[in-house]
């Protein structure tokens, strides 16, 4: 029995905590919608060469996460870097943007479709980590890369992720590891019948919008203070 394509969202929320995934799940379509501030941190991205000869003060009108100077810093040191790699100008110039791809098990939106070879590239509305890339977004990185080596009978590498609000590019290779990590979250996407386990790792309940619903108790600002 062939089983409906899980969406790229329900797996980067099921990598990060199934329990989660089930309760955004349960939300009506429209409230599962990003909120209109990740477009506009996503719409930086096509004007990268305009933001890089913006004046501090306009780009302090921006929405950045990061000081304005340090910001074109960070944006000029990309660049710099992914021309020196010869990788700008394919990011700059994809084959596609915004592609609905269908893989054999998953399927969503790949904000831009490299060529030459092959490889999907996302666009972030959050912050990067220090190095490399968030678990939940390699697995949803390795997914855009599955969806588009199903469509296009060929093999996919390589994935990348954008920050536009942080002026950071990263990519990552497809690693057997990343892989698997992709196929736990599949299966704990498929496995949701009711409410999983809750996550142990309880720091990611402090900005969960399903805490209280969940049950969990979070730390708020008085305990952290120690009051």
């Amino acid at each position: 029995m062939t089983q409906t394509p899980v969406s790229f969202s329900d797996l980067r929320t099921a990598a990060y905590c199934p329990r989660k995934c089930y309760y955004q799940q349960r939300l009506p379509a429209e409230e599962r919608e990003p909120p209109p501030e990740v477009d506009s941190i996503r719409a930086l991205e096509p004007r990268y060469e305009s933001l890089l000869e913006a004046p501090p003060g306009d780009l302090d009108a921006e929405p950045i996460a990061v000081p304005s100077v340090r910001y074109r810093d960070r944006l000029t040191a990309t660049r710099d870097r992914l021309e020196a790699d010869g990788e700008w100008d394919r990011l700059r110039n994809p084959r596609e943007r915004d592609v609905f791809a269908t893989g054999r098990h998953c399927r969503g939106i790949v904000h831009k479709v490299l060529a030459d070879p092959l490889e999907p590239a996302l666009l972030s509305a959050g912050e990067p980590p220090e190095n490399g890339v968030w678990g939940s977004q390699t697995v949803q990185a390795v997914a855009a890369a599955k969806a588009l080596a199903w469509e296009h009978k060929e093999p996919v590498e390589r994935a990348w992720l954008e920050y536009p609000a942080s002026g950071v590019i990263r990519s990552i290779e497809l690693t057997t590891r990343r892989k698997a990590q992709y196929r736990s979250a599949l299966r704990a996407v498929r496995e949701i019948d009711g409410p999983p386990a809750r996550t142990s790792n309880r720091s990611k309940c402090d900005s969960c919008e399903f805490a209280a619903e969940c049950g969990v108790k979070t730390r708020t600002l008085r305990s952290l203070l120690g009051f």
